[in-house]
């Protein structure tokens, strides 16, 4: 991470106590990454509308509000997408919509969220594919080891 130059901010004094109790709750994260990341997601949040940040095992995670997590629904699209290949944008839309039970206007939402942050979301799909293999392989040496020959 590149260092700039300090940017001043003063924070009402119940802003700031808030946030020095959040920040010590996060595990190694300091006082500035915490004001860091709390602004930058909420910066994410006004220019997507729908989108909130979530805690869960690979760290914070953008997420639909009334919803699953971005990566879920970028995943429901690229299968929708393999899966019917002649389908237009609206159509994979709406099949997708109509898989997970979402509206179509969240999973556009959710489209659009990846669009703007890729790398983000695509190394969520990446995390959980590898959790996947992993769980599936550990399935295998279990049946193996206990099947009968």
């Amino acid at each position: 991470m590149v260092r700039k130059d300090p940017t001043p901010v003063r924070f009402e004094p119940e802003v700031a106590a808030r946030l020095s109790s959040w920040a010590a709750a996060q595990p190694g994260l300091s006082l500035s990454s915490a004001a860091n990341r709390l602004v930058d997601e909420a910066l994410r949040a006004e220019e997507h509308p729908g989108i909130t940040f979530r805690p869960g095992p690979t760290g914070r995670r953008a997420g639909l509000v009334s919803g699953p997590d971005v990566w879920e629904v970028v995943r429901s699209v690229r299968s929708a997408r393999e899966s019917e290949p002649t389908f237009d944008q609206a159509e994979v839309v709406e099949l997708v919509a109509g898989n997970t039970g979402l509206p179509v206007r969240l999973v556009e939402i959710a489209i659009g969220y990846w669009a703007a942050y890729p790398g983000e979301i695509d190394t969520e799909i990446a995390a959980a594919a590898a959790a996947e293999e992993a769980l599936e392989a550990a399935w295998h040496r279990r049946e193996e080891l206990l099947s009968r020959r």
